[in-house]
């Protein structure tokens, strides 16, 4: 079985990437390096050195890590389709979302997020400065997660 590794954000801004992933949501630098390689033949593209930081909580290696990809002549993002779209829909991550809620809107990123309570969990969804659909599940919700994954799909 393929275990997922990392998620890979593309980004024109990785300062501004940051602020969002290390100071909102307070994910930690694990790896920043600049590769050399023929990332054209894999990627597409004309750049042939790409910057990768990773970023995560040491103390849980096992908890994933988001990485942010620079690139010279990396395209815009586009625009967020008015509903959702088949492919990449969001990536979800465990937060305590009275500390990072509040954190986000004094920097002044995220956007207004969206708050809902489903199956006594409280959910929010912002975005970061490249456009990705970020769910915030608070982190009481870990607990409840292997209750949730045996109960009936209805």
């Amino acid at each position: 079985m393929a275990l997922i590794h990392h998620s890979a954000i593309g980004t024109r801004d990785v300062d501004g990437s940051l602020a969002f992933w290390r100071d909102g949501l307070g994910m930690q630098i694990q790896m920043d390096q600049r590769f050399e390689g023929a990332w054209p033949e894999l990627f597409g593209g004309d750049a042939t050195t790409l910057r990768a930081v990773f970023l995560g909580d040491p103390s849980a290696p096992g908890s994933g890590v988001v990485e942010l990809v620079e690139m010279d002549h990396m395209a815009p993002p586009g625009a967020p389709p008015p509903s959702p779209a088949a492919g990449f829909f969001l990536l979800s991550l465990f937060a305590d979302l009275d500390e990072v809620l509040p954190r986000l809107a004094a920097l002044g990123l995220g956007g207004t997020p969206k708050v809902i309570t489903v199956s006594g969990v409280r959910l929010a969804v912002v975005h970061d400065p490249n456009g990705v659909r970020v769910e915030l599940m608070d982190s009481p919700a870990q607990a409840n997660i292997a209750l949730l994954a045996t109960s009936e799909v209805s």
